[in-house]
């Protein structure tokens, strides 16, 4: 009887098609490989616990970048369809990404949030800055405005974080997980008289406070990257500095010893405003980005071609260059390529070299976010300007790979690399 049962068993079995859980693990993998989007390996990690373990277990290749909005909305390429992390705190964040991490700045601390996993790192409110020396005061000297019977206080002899840290709105430009032991970030001001002045500030996860060398110049910095185990920050002015790190010898976290210039920009490069006759008014604007490909520390020089009618400015045409760092002879060098087989993700939170061919699309392409911002004014746009571009160095042209994602205003969308 026993027998009997058991044949019938297996002869149910082999009548019933078999599951897509029964593939086998490395067929699974495969599949897996053609798909480069996160969101599609999401999806095929929830068919089944084998599907599942498969993702989790598989050795593959990075995954594309997603594009985040401050609405906790995200962007998966080539998709134009928005979708959501099903756990909540990924909306909210102020402009600063981090590889994963997404920046959320609170009165009570600063947290790196990853969305993919779930997990967090503290890092100290930025009402928390240990001074170095900590007795470090504001000076200001009074200068009589001319033909007037009048003062005015100034910064003397430069603004210093002791001067722009009183800003109500001190927003994180730029922030970076540079190892287990150091972030580093710089910090600007809203302040009218200050510009877009900033100061580097640096820190270890789960400290107290930041550091800061309370002297030092303010600068309008435009990015920073850590390469080759050392931290460099680029100035407006395209000067690429080298931040050196020491321990306090007190505390053991991390502090700024000195701050040294290690390559001179071009002095030649300024804004020209060419007005026409019908009072309409043309000028280039300038956006700098630090970027590591194949090994070598890159600057993408940014020109944004605006008009200017009236009071209102409308960018228009964005155009590249791309400089190798050429540390040993202290120079940048111009370059007609990203490097072999790279393309590169461009955004003033966060930027990014990958492979091109490990998703089959071709190299030498930037992919850059309408994100234009400077002192703090917000630009109008040409109606055919989309949210998402991609600018191809052999080609010279702009293309779009996404629909319009989000409405101009929102400008603080970052790239994140899921892989970082």
């Amino acid at each position: 009887m026993a027998e009997d049962e058991a044949t019938a068993a297996r002869a149910r079995q082999q009548r019933q098609p078999p599951s897509w859980a029964d593939i086998p693990r490395d067929l699974a993998v495969q599949v897996l490989r053609f798909l480069p989007a996160q969101v599609d390996r999401a999806c095929f990690a929830a068919v089944c616990p084998q599907w599942r373990a498969a993702a989790r277990n598989a050795l593959l290749p990075a995954p594309l970048p997603l594009l985040a909005l401050p609405d906790g909305a995200f962007y998966c390429l080539p998709y134009g369809k928005p979708f959501r992390f099903p756990r909540a705190g990924c909306a909210g964040y102020k402009t600063a990404a981090c590889g994963r991490w997404l920046v959320f700045p609170h009165d009570d601390g600063c947290f790196l949030v990853d969305p993919f996993a779930g997990a967090t790192v503290t890092l100290p409110a930025l009402s928390r800055v240990r001074l170095r020396p900590p007795n470090a005061v504001a000076s200001y000297v009074n200068v009589g405005i001319a033909g007037r019977n009048a003062h005015v206080s100034m910064f003397y002899p430069h603004a210093t974080w002791m001067h722009i840290k009183t800003s109500d709105k001190m927003p994180i430009n730029k922030l970076l997980l540079c190892s287990q032991n150091l972030v580093a970030a710089f910090i600007g001001s809203s302040l009218a008289n200050a510009g877009r002045n900033s100061q580097i500030l640096v820190c270890q996860p789960g400290a107290s406070s930041w550091s800061v060398r309370a002297y030092d110049k303010c600068k309008l910095f435009e990015d920073m990257a850590f390469y080759r185990g050392k931290l460099y920050a680029l100035a407006h002015d395209e000067n690429l500095l080298v931040v050196n790190i020491s321990q306090d010898p007190n505390t053991g976290d991390p502090q700024i010893s000195q701050i040294g210039q290690v390559i001179k920009g071009d002095p030649t490069w300024s804004s020209v405003l060419i007005t026409d006759d019908d009072d309409t008014s043309t000028t280039d604007k300038k956006k700098l980005y630090l970027v590591e490909s194949c090994g070598v520390l890159l600057m993408v020089r940014r020109k944004v071609c605006c008009r200017v009618v009236g009071k209102t400015v409308v960018a228009g045409q964005n155009e590249f260059e791309v400089f190798k760092a050429d540390l040993e002879n202290s120079r940048w060098v111009n370059v007609t390529t990203l490097g072999v087989d790279q393309m590169v993700f461009l955004g003033r939170p966060c930027s990014k070299a990958v492979s091109a061919s490990q998703y089959g699309m071709p190299n030498d392409q930037i992919f850059f976010l309408d994100d234009v911002m400077e002192n703090n004014k917000e630009y109008s746009y040409e109606e055919e300007t989309t949210s998402v571009s991609v600018y191809d160095m052999r080609s010279a042209k702009v293309s779009s790979p996404l629909p319009m994602a989000w409405k101009h205003e929102m400008i603080s969308a970052t790239w994140l690399f899921p892989w970082d």
